[in-house]
Order: C-alpha cells, then structure tokens, then sequence
C-alpha cells in the first residue's frame, strides 16, 4: 500500500541518529516522517549486532544495540513520527517555495519542508544468496535477514548461515525458543568475537546448536513460498538437506548511496560534506547527520550522531516556521512539547 504524507521534516535512515533526530524535531513541534530500506528500525544496530553491548553512550556503561534502539524509539513515541520502511527514497524534487518531494521504491510520495540524511555510510540493504526462487520465500518469511522478534521462531527449525558476530549472536540467542538451529558456515573460523564463538561451540558440544561446516548454501526447498529444507554443498559438491521452517542469511549488508549520489550534494568518498555548524549539505534544507555526514574533525561515534542530529534540528525549525522565534530551552525545563 503506497502512502502520500506531507511533513516538516523527512528523515531517510532509522538507525540511532535518525532516530534521536525524530525527538530532538518534535522537541521544536516539527513532524517526521522516517524512511528506511530495511524492513525494521535501528540501521546496523538492528541488522548487524542488536545483542552486542555498546560501552560508549552516555549514561549507560554497557547497553545491548537492539535495547539502545527500542529506548530510541521509545523517545521518539510521543512525537508519532511516521515510519516507512523496506523501501528506499528513489527520487528528490524541489519545488519553487522550497519545499520536497520524495519518491519512494514503493511509489510513496512524501513532501517536507526540510529533509535529514541519516543513512549510514548509504542506504543498506541485505547480500542476497544467490538461490533459484529466492524471492518467494522472501515473501512469505521463510527467508529473511534480520531479526525483529525472537518469538517467531519458538519451536521452529532454523538455519543460520553465515560465519560474522550477527550468525553467532543469533545463533545463541535462538537456540533457546527454535526446535533446532543449525548454524551453515564454509570454513571452521569465524569472524565473530572470539567469546561467543567460544559459547557457541560450547553449545554444540552439548547438542544445543548444530555446525554444519564446511558448507554452504546450495538450494530452497518448499511449495508455495512456505520454506521445509535448506540444501547445502560442500566444496567437493556433497549435498544434504536440513529440515527449516527458515533461513536467516547472515552475509553483511550491501552499502551505497544509490539514488541519493546523483542529487547534487558535495560528496567526498561517498560521504555528504556539511556545514559542521548546521549540518546543512551544499542544498540549502537538505541535512546530513550519522556516518554520512563528513567534515573536518568528524567522529564516526553514534554520539556525535546524536549532537549533529540536536543541531540540524535547530538549524531546520526557521525554515519550518519562518518568521517565529526560536528561544533555546533545556528539556528539564521545557518538558515533552508532545505531551
């Protein structure tokens, strides 16, 4: 279902910066809209590492990625931002009173009267195996890339391919509610952090998580979209099936900045310069914020994320509400302007 929204502001990417810039806009009364490529919140965090403690956000020794991003998005709550996601901003008009029009892989329209780039190092998407009729059992979930809910897999059969830290975390993590999970890697070595790989194996020793190794993905089985078996092949072309209900295929996320490189905006090594005082990029009321944005002295620290996301907020607020006066406040004393 394709939407059309008008906003005051559209941010493209749902990952921790992104996610701070719906809050730190509603603080300033202004609506987001966020759209993200992936079919979930929280950018890498979510996708790549959400059980890996995070030692560096402020106020929080140590706090898993995936529990930083459900606190994230629980900030934002009260502003009722709009979320698009699985889908990706294909094309960017302006029109003569400045305002935007974004076009969406989906056919979504959204107009805002600013916008915030917060997508990474570029709009991820998932490394696709390459299977014959691997999109239908996209389709129906039996095939998939992340993670959102640990209980759809309770009693399933699972298989886990791929040999990084989000394979191993969730390999772990699933051995718990799934009937069986099988974790599919070409070569013994893992990539992942030598402690859960060291509990990972630990489990298999004990029958709690199957290593099929050295294997790699070979074929689907199943009808109508609805997965039943994962074949698997050795080097040497030795083929066995395993019995899943899914696939959970761990091979990193493709990064590029697609449709967003032939915008116009300064780019340094697929990166967008920005003024590090506003955020702005070299289009007045388009903002940078995250990995994306470069400059000099730039951290790529989801802290600094957050600081540049308060600042492109504030930078914004005079082109959503020209003429009115901003008078900075401190949240102690404000409170949640939503509420």
């Amino acid at each position: 279902m394709t939407a059309r929204i008008d906003t005051d502001v559209a941010v493209i990417g749902a990952g921790p910066a992104g996610l701070f810039a719906v809050f730190e806009c509603g603080m300033l009364k202004m609506r987001c809209t966020v759209i993200d490529t992936l079919e979930a919140i929280g950018g890498q965090c979510t996708a790549l590492y959400p059980e890996k403690p995070i030692f560096d956000i402020p106020a929080h020794p140590r706090i898993p990625a995936g529990e930083l991003i459900a606190q994230l998005q629980e900030q934002a709550r009260p502003f009722t931002p709009t979320y698009l996601l699985g889908r990706r901003v294909e094309t960017l008009t302006q029109s003569p009173d400045g305002s935007f029009t974004l076009g969406t892989s989906t056919g979504d329209t959204v107009t805002a009267k600013a916008v915030i780039l917060a997508a990474g190092a570029g709009a991820f998407g998932p490394n696709r195996p390459p299977l014959e009729n691997l999109e239908a059992f996209e389709r129906t979930g039996g095939v998939r890339y992340l993670v959102s809910r640990r209980e759809d897999f309770r009693g399933k059969h699972v298989v886990i391919a791929g040999g990084g830290d989000s394979a191993v975390d969730w390999a772990l993590s699933l051995k718990q509610v799934a009937a069986k999970v099988t974790v599919v890697h070409r070569r013994p070595k893992f990539r992942a952090a030598p402690e859960t790989v060291a509990q990972m194996e630990a489990a298999a020793a004990r029958g709690e998580i199957e290593l099929a190794i050295p294997y790699q993905l070979h074929g689907l089985k199943g009808e109508d979209g609805h997965l039943t078996h994962v074949s698997l092949a050795t080097l040497k072309g030795e083929v066995r099936e395993v019995q899943a209900d899914h696939l959970l295929a761990f091979f990193g996320l493709s990064m590029e900045l697609g449709p967003i490189a032939e915008w116009g905006l300064g780019l340094d090594r697929s990166h967008v310069t920005v003024n590090p005082a506003t955020g702005e990029t070299s289009i007045p009321g388009i903002h940078a914020i995250g990995d994306v944005a470069t400059y000099p002295g730039k951290l790529k620290l989801i802290l600094q994320g957050f600081s540049e996301a308060a600042v492109a907020a504030h930078s914004i607020h005079p082109r959503v509400f020209p003429g009115e006066a901003l008078h900075f406040e401190y949240s102690t004393s404000k409170g949640i302007a939503a509420e």
